[in-house]
């Protein structure tokens, strides 16, 4: 991608936003900015209330702009998360200019794309915001405070506050530099941990899911169906799966915890953890999703909710046994 040639420039993310997902456009936006770009960040869906302690995360509109120079997808190379966005006119006006997508999951790319060149950096990121570090750097792009700030968002929010077992003394030694930029992990914290304060309607809902989770396969699998009305209700404050899954991950002998969501078109996401064993990735992949062996995702309009939970429990009794 020829970026001295470029004025405006659209950065996608998936259409389940996330703290690495808006971190890291967010990151894009402001090194991209100080080189003189116009940046458009562009979500197809409403950012969650509860990402906002993202600063800057009011500012991803979900108006599909008529102009841009090229396009930077960040943090997904899976269709079925982009499948509103990657359609159309819009799919058409994205494949006639350069497309860059910047991903660390360890998925399969089919993005509905031949046009476009994928970077991931090197080193084992546990983030797309350290790719985005990483891009920069070799690019030999300024990092602003700001950015730096965001990139170390991206990063705690996809480890766990680096803890998960994929983090190592690179990735860390990157969280180091942005430090030395100007970031603050106490900033962030106090800014998440505001945002993250549940109302009373919240506590009691959470509540309720936890009445309802199934513990399948032996007690190894905690189980939770979301639907739409709820999501719909619930969703703009804090998202449903969100409350209940990492509950799960606490429980005793829970080795697997998934969240199915459904929806009226049909469509049906599933949020996994694991625990103990990287089984996460597997069990997305098995339904046509991805992520991380730990923490993994997939949305389908391939199964009726009935048959997709039975062959999800015995999809999962395979990888525990």
């Amino acid at each position: 991608m020829n970026w001295e040639d470029l004025q405006t420039v659209l950065i996608l993310q998936p259409e389940n936003p996330d703290g690495d997902s808006v971190a890291s456009a967010l990151a894009l936006e402001e090194i991209l900015g100080d080189l003189g770009k116009q940046v458009i960040i562009y979500g197809y869906v409403h950012v969650p209330d509860y990402l906002h302690y993202i600063q800057g995360a009011d500012r991803i509109t979900e108006e599909f702009p008529n102009n841009f120079d090229a396009t930077i997808i960040v943090d997904t190379v899976t269709a079925s998360l982009l499948e509103n966005t990657l359609k159309g006119a819009k799919l058409s006006a994205i494949s006639k200019k350069p497309v860059l997508v910047l991903d660390h999951h360890p998925t399969e790319n089919d993005l509905p794309l031949t046009n476009a060149e994928f970077y991931g950096g090197e080193g084992k990121a546990v983030a797309t915001g350290e790719i985005v570090y990483d891009l920069a750097v070799k690019q030999q792009w300024p990092i602003s405070a700001i950015a730096a700030t965001h990139i170390v968002e991206s990063m705690l929010a996809d480890t766990l506050g680096l803890t998960t077992e994929a983090v190592e003394g690179e990735n860390v030694q990157i969280v180091a530099d942005c430090l030395k930029l100007g970031a603050s992990m106490a900033d962030i914290d106090k800014r998440r941990r505001e945002y993250m304060k549940k109302s009373r309607k919240i506590v009691t809902y959470k509540g309720v899911l936890l009445q309802r989770v199934e513990y399948l396969c032996k007690n190894k699998l905690g189980f939770i169906h979301i639907p739409w009305e709820e999501t719909q209700e619930y969703s703009p404050h804090y998202n449903p799966a969100m409350l209940v899954i990492e509950e799960l991950r606490n429980t005793e002998g829970i080795e697997l915890s998934v969240a199915l969501k459904t929806y009226p078109d049909g469509k049906i996401t599933g949020k996994i953890r694991a625990n103990n064993h990287p089984l996460a990735g597997d069990l997305a992949t098995h339904f046509g999703g991805g992520g991380h062996a730990y923490a993994a995702g997939f949305k389908t309009n391939e199964w009726k909710y009935e048959e997709l939970k039975a062959e999800l429990i015995k999809k999962a009794q395979e990888l525990l046994a």
